[in-house]
């Protein structure tokens, strides 16, 4: 009976797993066939991936669009995790007695949705000259409340006596974050860089609002502007859709072990 029960339980997780991984399957597969082929339903691989990606080269300007994205992401992922790191630090160990209600009034803020924040936020940066401009991008990303949420709640389990002991060593209060707390909640890092970096990476609304240029545009957008086109080619799609998704691929799984220790609230 238990064997019956482990067969039924790891075919139900297979199918469960080929289900979860076949879109991923379909779109390598798509973009080694041609757009009409792809359009019948062709469910095996053709030879047309090395013209697939040449035409992608031929329609955008890869290597700029790829810096464009990459320079959001990284550059809002350190300031995020700096600035939010250091929120967490300090909503978890200094004692104020108006702390929490300010943390709270924070939670409170992320009850509302984006869409209502969009143009106040058009318009602070009409007026701030900073329309078509990736820091326009960059900044509304950098105070993220769930980042600092998480780090204050990982904060929890970080010793407080490496603080005590490094304050009797004479440390103020800067070295103590930046020489012990950061090394110490290196797994909080690792977790918190990949959700930030695949949500910057992926932004599609706000950069959609604020950046106009062509030479400006993130991958996300020339996705976009490929499947709304008149004849979109398909076969090309896939592999623009392909390459954007290789960063935060490769991301997590170089980072994958932190991830999940971060996630769990590990210190070591």
């Amino acid at each position: 009976m238990n064997k019956i029960n482990t067969i039924i339980k790891y075919t139900f997780l297979s199918l469960i797993s080929f289900v979860s991984i076949f879109p991923f399957i379909w779109m390598i597969i798509g973009a080694t066939n041609t757009s009409t082929e792809i359009t019948k339903g062709q469910i095996f691989p053709g030879s047309e991936l090395i013209n697939n990606f040449r035409k992608l080269l031929e329609m955008v300007d890869l290597p700029q669009v790829l810096w464009n994205s990459g320079k959001i992401a990284i550059l809002t992922t350190l300031l995020s995790l700096l600035i939010a790191s250091m929120a967490g630090y300090g909503f978890e160990l200094y004692r104020h007695k108006t702390r929490e209600k300010i943390y709270q009034f924070m939670l409170l803020t992320m009850m509302v949705p984006f869409a209502a924040l969009m143009i106040p936020l058009f318009r602070i940066f009409a007026k701030a000259n900073m329309l078509d401009s990736h820091w326009a991008v960059i900044i509304p990303a950098i105070a993220s409340i769930f980042v600092i949420f998480f780090f204050r709640q990982n904060t929890k389990s970080f010793p407080i006596e490496l603080v005590q002991a490094a304050r009797v060593d004479g440390l103020n209060e800067f070295q103590i974050f930046f020489l012990i707390y950061m090394p110490t909640m290196k797994s909080t890092y690792a977790a918190a860089s990949i959700i930030v970096f695949m949500g910057a990476w992926n932004n599609f609304l706000w950069p959609l609002i604020i950046l106009q240029s062509q030479g400006k545009k993130t991958i996300t957008l020339v996705i976009s502007s490929l499947s709304s086109a008149y004849f979109p080619d398909f076969g090309v799609i896939m592999v623009a859709i392909i390459i954007a998704t290789l960063p935060t691929v490769l991301l997590f799984f170089i980072m994958q072990r932190r991830f999940v220790e971060g996630m769990i609230g590990s210190i070591k």
